[in-house]
C-alpha cells in the first residue's frame, strides 16, 4: 500500500507540476498521461461534472488557463492513502496564481495578479487519476475583481489563506505509519465528536461536541471567501460553527446520496470529504439569508493538522456558490448586477443614487 501510495502521489505531483510549464498546446497531452481516458471530473458551480479527459481540457483547462495564461498550481498540503473502503486516494489544497488578463465565469478581467484557493481530491486506480473532485475559491476571484458578493464574512477574508505555519504540509516522501495512524485516528474521534451535537436539543450550545478533548485553543481554521478564517478555537465557535450551525445544524443525515472521499492520515496531516451529499435541512437564516426548509447537499474539504494530541490547523473549502443555489440564490446573477452597475458608475458599496 506504501508503495502504490508513493507512486500515486508521484502521479498527481508530476501532473501540476507540468501543467506549470508546457503550455496552453500541451496540455491535453499531460491530461492524458495522467487521467483514464474515461475520468469522472467534477468541479464546482457553475463548472460541475465533465465526462473524460478531453472534456477536462476544453471545459475546464482551456478556459481557465486562456484567462490566466501564466497561471500556476501552488499547493501547501499534499497527502495520499488508502481509505477503509480501498480506494486509494491523492489530495491537496493551495492556490492557482495568474495574471487575469481575460473574463472567466463572467468575472470580468482585471489584468492583475490574482490568487485562487483550490482544494482536490483524486481517486487513483493503476496509477493514473480516475475520478476528481475540485473546488475553486470563485467568490474569492470576484472579490479581488472588486465585487462583494455575499456580506462580509466574519472571519478573517482577503489575500491569500495560509498553508501550514510549520511550512511542512509537502509529503512528497513515505510517512511513518504510526503519525499516520495517530493523525487519521484524531480526527475520525474530532468528527464523532461533531456528531453528538443534536439541534433540537442543544441550539447554541456546542459543549457537547467537546472540542477542548480534540483541538488546540489556538487552532487556526481557513475557511474561503464568505465565511473567512479563525484563529482560535473561540474564534471558530463565534465566527464559523455557530452561524453555520443556525443554518444547516442537523446531523447524522443518513441519505443516500453523494461521494464520501478520501478520509485518510498521513503523518501529521489527515484528509477527507463529501460531495454532493444530503447533510442537513436548511432550517435558520445563513449569511442573510433566510431558511428555505429544503434537505441540501454539500460539497466540503478538510486538510487537519495535527500537533500532538490535538487539532492545530484545518482548511475547509465549501462550494458555496453551488449551497446557496440550492437555497434559490444565484451568485451570478448578483456579480452580473454589480458588473452592470460598474458600468454606470455605481460600485456595491456607493449609496443608491
Amino acid at each position: 500500500m506504501s508503495e502504490n501510495n508513493q507512486k500515486n502521489k508521484d502521479v498527481v505531483w508530476d501532473y501540476w507540476q507540468k501543467l506549470n510549464h508546457v503550455g496552453l498546446d500541451n496540455v491535453p497531452g499531460v491530461i492524458n498521461a495522467a487521467m483514464h481516458k474515461d475520468v469522472d471530473w467534477h468541479g464546482p458551480e457553475p463548472i460541475n461534472r465533465v465526462p473524460g479527459a478531453d472534456s477536462v481540457f476544453t471545459e475546464y483547462l482551456r478556459p481557465l488557463m486562456t484567462s490566466f495564461p501564466d497561471l500556476k498550481w501552488r499547493p501547501y498540503v499534499f497527502i495520499g492513502g488508502t481509505d477503509s473502503e480501498g480506494d486509494e486516494w491523492v489530495s491537496g489544497c493551495g492556490y492557482l496564481t495568474g495574471t487575469f488578463t481575460r473574463d472567466w465565469l463572467d468575472i470580468p478581467a482585471t489584468n492583475d495578479k490574482t490568487h485562487i484557493a483550490f482544494g482536490q481530491f483524486f481517486v487513483m486506480r493503476d496509477s493514473k487519476i480516475a475520478e476528481s473532485y475540485l473546488i475553486l475559491d470563485i467568490l474569492g476571484v470576484m472579490r479581488q475583481a472588486g465585487f462583494q458578493i455575499l456580506p462580509p464574512a466574519r472571519g478573517a477574508e482577503g489575500g491569500k489563506v495560509p498553508g501550514p505555519v510549520a511550512g511542512d504540509g509537502i509529503l512528497l516522501t513515505e510517512q511513518d505509519e504510526l503519525e499516520s495512524r495517530k493523525s487519521f485516528q484524531l480526527t475520525k474521534l474530532a468528527m464523532g465528536g461533531l456528531m453528538r451535537y443534536v439541534r433540537s436539543r442543544d441550539g447554541g450550545d456546542m459543549s457537547r461536541m467537546e472540542h477542548e478533548h480534540y483541538w488546540h485553543p489556538q487552532m487556526h481554521w481557513y475557511g474561503y471567501t464568505g465565511i473567512g478564517a479563525t484563529f482560535s478555537r473561540e474564534e471558530f465557535e463565534d465566527f464559523h460553527q455557530r452561524p453555520w450551525l443556525h443554518g444547516f445544524g442537523d446531523r447524522n443525515v443518513f441519505i443516500p446520496g453523494g461521494r464520501r472521499m478520501g478520509f485518510v492520515g498521513e503523518g501529521l496531516y489527515s484528509a477527507g470529504g463529501i460531495w454532493d451529499m444530503p447533510f442537513s435541512v436548511h432550517h435558520g437564516d445563513y449569511l442573510g439569508y433566510p431558511a428555505t426548509g429544503k434537505m441540501m447537499t454539500i460539497r466540503d474539504f478538510d486538510w487537519w493538522k495535527r500537533e500532538g494530541d490535538l487539532l492545530i490547523e484545518n482548511w475547509v473549502p465549501i462550494d458555496l456558490i453551488d449551497l446557496f443555489k440550492q437555497m434559490g440564490v444565484d451568485l451570478f446573477d448578483i456579480l452580473r448586477h454589480q458588473v452592470e452597475m460598474r458600468k454606470r458608475g455605481i460600485q456595491w458599496f456607493d449609496s443608491p443614487k
